[in-house]
């Protein structure tokens, strides 16, 4: 009798604890859904240190779709040195960003971002920079950016942002998912 009053709490609690992977699982299926398909956007932030960018051509592409990864090229105009990696890990999901030079070759700047640290939602999900990000804005002689916080939103049918805060700085593009555009060119260094 004991064995089955304990079995029957186990089981009902196993039946009603969400998982905290849950919202990050539908954030990346959503994004995953918009695979093959570009997106061109704005720039919704007034920054003067982003003001050459927002007179430029703005496009997403979510290019390569896998069950663990997603590669998502930025091109700011003819710039195609961006690529934004969200990744699944054992806890959420991991945002780096992928600089190239035009002869594939890394940037210095390259592979920062973080990890979801919070559940977060099927659409927003927030990466605070992790230790190797801090370590190279430090190295690079920009260590404001070590409070970095990234964030990304599915507005399924409406709207891909992209988003940085800290301190002092927001920056956030976003692109009309209503509106699909011709697939861009390769990013540099593109696989």
């Amino acid at each position: 009798m004991r064995i089955a009053a304990a079995l029957i709490i186990l089981l009902g609690g196993c039946a009603t604890t969400p998982t905290s992977r849950a919202p990050a699982d539908a954030f990346f299926a959503q994004l995953r859904s918009l695979c093959g398909r570009a997106f061109e956007g704005r720039l919704v932030t007034s920054d003067a240190a982003d003001r050459d960018m927002a007179s430029q051509r703005l496009v997403m592409h979510v290019r390569e779709c896998s069950e663990r990864e997603i590669r998502v090229p930025f091109h700011v105009g003819a710039d195609r040195s961006r690529t934004w990696v969200i990744t699944r890990t054992a806890r959420g999901l991991r945002l780096k960003h992928d600089h190239r030079h035009e002869d594939g070759s890394p940037d210095v700047r390259t592979q920062y971002g973080g990890d979801s640290t919070a559940p977060g939602t099927p659409i927003r999900q927030e990466f605070p920079a992790d230790a190797y990000s801090r370590e190279l804005f430090v190295a690079q002689n920009i260590p404001q950016s070590a409070t970095n916080m990234w964030a990304a939103e599915v507005q399924p049918g409406r709207t891909f942002a992209y988003e940085l805060r800290r301190p002092g700085r927001h920056f956030r593009v976003e692109f009309d998912l209503a509106r699909p555009v011709s697939a861009p060119p390769p990013p540099w260094g593109a696989r």
